[in-house]
């Protein structure tokens, strides 16, 4: 039986906290205030620490912001709170070098810290592909330098949706390109023998993040290395569906042994991500090792919801709330070895009184054999709530993991210092003039930093590109910039209909 063996990661420390070896699950979360703001971003900071999250990240879009670094960390010191803050870097290794010299950890993009991200195909040969990593490790010399000055670590963050044109040229815009992207950085690191780093490898899509962090696991443990893992499914959306799509992403993989930190992502205040990320640590984190489930089926069909299982007479029942993660690895390698087995119902049956405690146990539960291409129909039972919540809770279970597809799909970012709109309230206006259009995918999105890359798999986009300003994407294209926000949300309707996309509610 192949297992992953839920080894120790490698202790990094970040301030006063650590993560790796024998540390619990971390969690973060991360301001939404403007970052050059020192009041309200430290507000912000103690709430969200007395709320329960040690560790708390800031967007820095500049230099200008990462020196006001220096009086944030004085204000939160003066309060009398010692808060690791972590600086979230795009685009401008100067900010991230000045920012090492004030927080405990920088986070760093390799899609966009010394490459970039504009939609092209640029051919390489072997040579020439040897001679950009070596440009790029000459340009991140001096962040590394500052950061081993100041014992700062480094969280080498890899995007889906800003891998940059070489990495997508070379290796596709695919799981696997996003772990050389990562394994590219770490050798940077490891060649001037700094070992304070933490790596992600994130998604708007569960299952890309999933088989990422999963091949990086194989990938590191040839070269001997044992990084800590940071995990989270990026703009995940809010309410059911962002719950959803975290704790499928981030609970899979830590049933298998993989990850060591979390944040939870999602179109809300920061605050209502750290009970998501709490329940996903405590339940599922550094518990025994885990049979590794990606056993796939042979014809996946696309399963029916049932509200009880009497309803599949000469089915196959297996119990995911109740059995094992081993019955369920036997059970699944034995449907596979037959010829022509019984429909499978898998079902479980729940008594959680809190409906995000009750959706997001389910959900892990179910959520890596759906992705996997097992069960013809699933019956999620819980006494505490009614069949509407239940079925909408297993559609939307199967739609995270693209096993049936009912209803509309939003790729949403959650707010932070580089958002120039209400994020929150232009989701919910989106939401309410489109939710009826299934199958259609629609992104929303603060800023350009992942906009266009993240939410390539989308049908539309809605990205802010400036203060009150938007722009309009088709797929990948740009349709319409500059946008007056009020206007826009009206300019994207428009855009559907003109693509014969709109049907009426």
């Amino acid at each position: 039986m192949n297992v992953i063996l839920n080894k120790r990661t490698k202790e990094v420390h970040i301030g006063s906290l650590s993560v790796g070896n024998e540390s619990p699950i971390l969690i973060q979360s991360m301001t939404m205030a403007d970052s050059l703001d020192v009041n309200k971003t430290v507000e912000e900071c103690i709430h969200l620490f007395e709320k329960g999250c040690p560790l708390i990240r800031l967007a820095i879009p500049s230099v200008k912001a990462a020196k006001n670094l220096k009086n944030i960390k004085l204000e939160i010191e003066k309060r009398g709170y010692d808060i690791p803050l972590v600086a979230d870097i795009h685009f401008t290794p100067e900010a991230a070098e000045i920012a090492s010299k004030f927080v405990e950890k920088v986070r760093i993009n390799p899609g966009n810290f010394a490459d970039r991200k504009r939609f092209e195909s640029i051919e390489y040969t072997a040579e020439e592909y040897d001679l950009e990593l070596k440009r790029i490790e000459k340009d991140i010399q001096p962040f590394i330098d500052s950061c081993r000055q100041n014992q700062t670590s480094v969280r080498i963050g890899v995007n889906h949706g800003s891998l940059s044109d070489r990495i997508t040229s070379y290796y596709g815009d695919t799981p696997k390109g996003m772990v050389e992207s990562a394994l590219e950085y770490l050798a940077f690191f490891n060649n001037q023998n700094f070992e304070n780093v933490v790596v992600s490898l994130k998604s708007s899509n569960p299952q890309i993040m999933i088989e990422a962090n999963r091949l990086f696991v194989v990938e590191q443990e040839k070269r001997g290395w044992n990084f800590p893992l940071h995990l989270g499914v990026t703009e995940a959306g809010d309410g059911e569906d962002g719950r959803i799509k975290s704790a499928l992403g981030i609970g899979t993989l830590l049933k298998e042994g993989i990850g060591d930190t979390i944040r939870v992502s999602l179109t809300e205040n920061p605050e209502n991500e750290i009970p998501v990320a709490q329940f996903l640590a405590e339940e599922f984190g550094r518990k025994k090792a885990f049979p590794e489930l990606n056993i796939y089926a042979k014809n996946p069909t696309i399963p029916e919801v049932f509200t009880h299982p009497e309803q599949c007479n000469g089915w196959t029942v297996f119990d995911l709330a109740k059995q094992s993660p081993e019955e369920l690895h036997q059970f699944l390698l034995k449907q596979q070895e037959k010829e022509q087995a019984s429909p499978v119902l898998f079902h479980g049956n729940y008594s959680e009184k809190d409906l995000d405690k009750f959706l997001i146990r389910a959900t892990v539960d179910f959520g890596s054999v759906l992705l996997n291409g097992w069960g013809n129909g699933m019956c999620i039972q819980n006494e505490n709530f009614g069949s509407e919540v239940i079925v909408n809770i297993a559609n939307g279970i199967l739609q995270a993991t693209r096993r049936k597809i009912s209803k509309t799909e939003y790729i949403s970012c959650p707010s932070c210092g580089r958002t120039r709109f209400d994020l929150q309230k232009t989701t919910a206006q989106i939401k309410e003039k489109t939710n009826h259009l299934v199958g259609l995918k629609i992104g929303i999105m603060g800023c350009i930093v992942n906009g266009p890359g993240e939410m390539a798999d989308a049908d539309y986009g809605y990205v802010g590109s400036g203060i009150g300003r938007i722009t309009l994407y088709k797929k990948k294209e740009i349709i319409q910039k500059n946008i007056p926000e009020e206007d826009a949300v009206n300019a994207l309707i428009r855009l559907i209909r003109e693509n014969g996309d709109w049907v009426d509610p």
